[in-house]
């Protein structure tokens, strides 16, 4: 079948369901349907079940796709075999530039929703960072959640950052905690550990508040 006809396929469970977000589905690797002789995508009746299992664990486990991924593809997506983010999900990756119409096409926000964007600061460059955000934000929207109401987060993200920057310095070359021979790829895990600790600290500030 084709992409629109997976879609409708899916709208039932999935009502929210847009060919943008697919696409951008397969962008991040997480399916890979089939291509005739002139490129269109056509979807077998596997790859529907694996992106219903995909829109599944967003939906119900709210996990990013950089785990569910590893979950799909282990083939057991059970309650308890679920895993937690962990430091592998966030260690710093090199982002790719995009232009303002592939992330309005990929991400389901529109061109004012970017420009809003850009200028509370959520986003700092058009690029596969700043993709990821716009398709959130793009969901948030269904819940009248604007950009403007986000700035909070950039603030909120800022500081984190800091705190992170802060407490990474003594691991750097020359720093007291610096042990030699130790890589930039040593650097980019020990940045994911602060960075899983601060997300989770933050994930468990909110469940706490809750009702």
């Amino acid at each position: 079948m084709s992409i629109g006809a997976a879609v409708a396929a899916l709208s039932e469970e999935f009502p929210d369901l847009t060919v943008s977000k697919v696409r951008y589905l397969e962008d991040q690797g997480l399916i890979a349907p089939g291509r005739t002789s002139r490129g269109s995508r056509r979807y077998d009746e596997a790859d529907l079940s694996r992106l219903r299992r995909i829109l599944r664990l967003q939906r119900d486990e709210y996990l990013p796709l950089t785990v569910i991924r590893d979950v799909v593809d282990r083939g057991d997506d059970s309650p308890d075999t679920i895993p937690e983010i962990t430091a592998r999900d966030l260690r710093p990756r090199a982002a790719r530039p995009l232009t303002v119409g592939e992330l309005v096409e990929r991400s389901g926000a529109d061109r004012q929703t970017i420009a809003e964007l850009e200028r509370y600061g959520l986003i700092r460059a058009r690029d596969t960072d700043a993709l990821e955000i716009c398709r959130i934000v793009a969901e948030l929207g269904r819940f009248g959640i604007e950009p403007r109401h986000l700035r909070a987060f950039r603030v909120a993200a800022d500081r984190e950052i800091g705190l992170v920057d802060q407490a990474l310095a003594p691991h750097r070359p020359g720093g007291t905690a610096a042990k030699p021979g130790r890589s930039r790829a040593h650097e980019r895990e020990v940045t994911g550990q602060l960075l899983a600790l601060c997300i989770e600290l933050h994930v468990s500030l909110v469940r706490s508040g809750l009702p």
